[in-house]
C-alpha cells in the first residue's frame, strides 16, 4: 500500500499570517504520507528561496526533496516541489514547462518505493480557465510519455471549482480522478481545488482530506491524500 498527498503550503504562511515553516513539517508528520507534492513551496519574491529551510525538513521529518537543480536555494519549480520518504529511489527528475497567462510550471520525478515504480506530477495550474485546460493538454500529452512503463499518480492545485468542466474533464478522460474532499479555504472548506488522479495501473482504496488542528493553521489549503494499491 502507497500513500501519496498534495498540499498547497502558501509558502508556510498560516492563516494567522505568521510565517512559521516548522508548522508545515508538522503537518507533513501528521500526513505521515509516501510521497507529497507541494505547491507555493517557495518564496514569491527576490531569489525565491524554499519556504522550508532544507535543513529543517532533513533534521525534523523522514522526507527530501527531490532536486530540480533549478536555483540553488529553491525547493520547486514555480513553487511546485516533490517531497518523497528518504527511503525511496529516485531515478529521475525533471522540470515542465507548460503554457501560462501567469507564470506556472509543473513537476515530475519517477520514484522508486515499497515496490511501486511511479511516475509523479505535480502541479499547480492557473487562474483562467482556458489556460488551465491548455497546461492540462500539456501535462497529459508528458504524462503519457513518462509514464509508458510505470504507474502514474498526477497531484496538486488544480484551481478548478467544478467537476462537471474544464481541466477536471480533460484529466478524466485519461486519469481516475479521486474523491479527497473540500480542501479550501482551511477554516471553512467549500472548494475540492486540490486533486489527487492516478492511471489505471492503480487503484485508490481510501482517500480524504487531511483536517487537524495544525493543518487549519499552517496555510490556507488543506492537504488531501489516498492510498493507492496495484490494480
Amino acid at each position: 500500500m502507497l500513500k501519496v498527498a498534495s498540499y498547497n503550503i502558501h509558502k508556510a504562511i498560516g492563516t494567522d499570517r505568521r510565517r512559521n515553516p516548522g508548522r508545515t513539517i508538522d503537518v507533513l508528520n501528521e500526513l505521515d504520507a509516501d510521497i507529497v507534492t507541494l505547491q507555493e513551496a517557495d518564496r514569491r519574491f527576490g531569489a525565491r528561496a524554499a519556504a522550508i529551510p532544507s535543513l529543517l525538513l532533513e533534521q525534523y521529518s523522514d522526507y527530501r526533496a527531490i532536486p530540480l537543480d533549478v536555483q540553488t536555494d529553491s525547493m520547486g519549480w514555480h513553487g511546485n516541489a516533490i517531497l518523497a520518504h528518504k527511503s525511496a529511489r529516485i531515478v529521475a527528475h525533471d522540470i515542465l514547462h507548460i503554457p501560462y497567462l501567469e507564470p506556472r510550471g509543473a513537476v515530475m520525478a519517477q520514484i522508486e518505493i515499497g515496490g511501486f515504480d511511479l511516475s509523479i506530477f505535480g502541479m499547480h495550474l492557473d487562474l483562467s480557465g482556458l489556460w488551465r485546460r491548455r497546461q492540462a493538454a500539456a501535462i497529459i500529452k508528458l504524462a503519457k510519455h513518462y509514464g509508458l512503463d510505470r504507474s502514474t499518480i498526477l497531484m496538486g492545485d488544480l484551481n478548478e471549482w467544478s467537476a462537471a468542466r474544464g481541466c477536471l474533464n480533460d484529466f478524466g478522460r485519461s486519469y481516475n480522478l479521486v474523491e479527497c474532499g473540500r480542501s479550501f479555504h482551511s477554516r471553512g472548506p467549500i472548494a475540492k481545488l486540490d486533486r489527487i488522479m492516478h492511471c489505471d495501473r492503480l487503484e485508490s482504496t481510501d482517500s480524504g482530506v487531511h483536517d487537524s488542528a495544525a493543518a487549519r493553521k499552517a496555510s490556507d489549503h488543506l492537504p488531501v491524500w489516498a492510498y493507492m494499491q496495484a490494480a
